[in-house]
């Protein structure tokens, strides 16, 4: 098992980092494109489409990505259609985890389907305006996603005794969150201290939120952990009201493409709207 997880992730990040570092971003949009095709049809298979039928899901996201792409290209976005976003998300996240998984098995299907359509496609175009915003945007993101979850699961592991969310995601402990709020301000301290005597790209989700002072950056980062623990529970609850373990078996040894990208699908929304700012 663990030698399918690695080989699964070397794998994709072969095919991922010279898309990421590439200055076009032409190579990272058709791989997002790829991606949320992949996790537009876990989302149909969650939400009781089945196996062929499913299909219908990244048709009409792949369609919709690509008329927009092919129109306005690589312009940016305004910020009002990013706040818009952002609060389809929390509204969602918010509603949801509260009510639990059953409030999700209870909404019509058709509107499950549609709200899956548009959180992901807007999460696909986040994906392409950051890596606009410059390389070390995005990876600044990607860092403190990833150092988010690998620190919640540690610090969770080793002393975690409260259960965050026990009815939808039960390994899942307050502390874990705690650690994660820690390690990414860790993150961006020692990110922003290396950038200073170090000649790197310095337009990162970091440098833009210190730009409204350190209590703004800390704040900021601590909404972005959170928005990140939301999104991997709001994915563990959908997962539980169709009773699977996995969004799908598309990645050996690592599940689903949902199941990867869970915690980054609000915060890319979220980092673009920052960005406007």
């Amino acid at each position: 098992m663990l030698k399918q997880r690695i080989i699964t992730a070397l794998t994709m990040l072969l095919v991922f980092l010279p898309a990421l570092f590439h200055p076009s971003p032409l190579g990272l949009g058709v791989l997002g494109m790829v991606m949320l095709c992949a996790a537009s049809w876990e989302w149909g298979r969650l939400n009781g489409l089945r196996f062929r039928f499913a299909f219908v899901m990244p048709v009409v996201c792949l369609s919709l990505f690509t008329s927009y792409w092919s129109r306005h290209h690589y312009l940016p976005i305004s910020m009002l259609f990013w706040l818009i976003c952002v609060s389809i998300w929390f509204f969602t996240i918010v509603l949801f985890l509260k009510m639990g998984s059953s409030s999700w098995q209870a909404t019509p299907q058709f509107l499950r389907l549609i709200l899956g359509i548009y959180l992901l496609i807007t999460t696909g175009l986040a994906l392409l305006q950051a890596k606009l915003l410059g390389t070390a945007y995005l990876i600044s993101v990607l860092l403190l996603v990833w150092t988010a979850d690998i620190a919640a699961y540690f610090t969770g592991r080793r002393w975690g005794k409260r259960k965050l969310a026990p009815t939808i995601s039960p390994g899942k402990s307050v502390e874990g969150l705690v650690g994660a709020v820690i390690a990414v301000w860790l993150l961006a301290v020692t990110w922003l201290w290396v950038s200073s005597y170090v000649p790197l790209e310095n337009d990162t989700i970091f440098s833009r939120l210190l730009m409204f002072g350190w209590p703004a950056l800390l704040a900021g980062l601590f909404v972005l952990t959170l928005t990140s623990a939301a999104g991997d529970l709001f994915e563990s609850l959908i997962k539980r009201a169709a009773g699977v373990k996995d969004s799908s078996r598309l990645l050996p040894g690592h599940g689903g493409v949902l199941d990867r990208l869970d915690a980054l699908l609000p915060v890319l929304p979220l980092a673009v709207l920052i960005s406007k700012f």
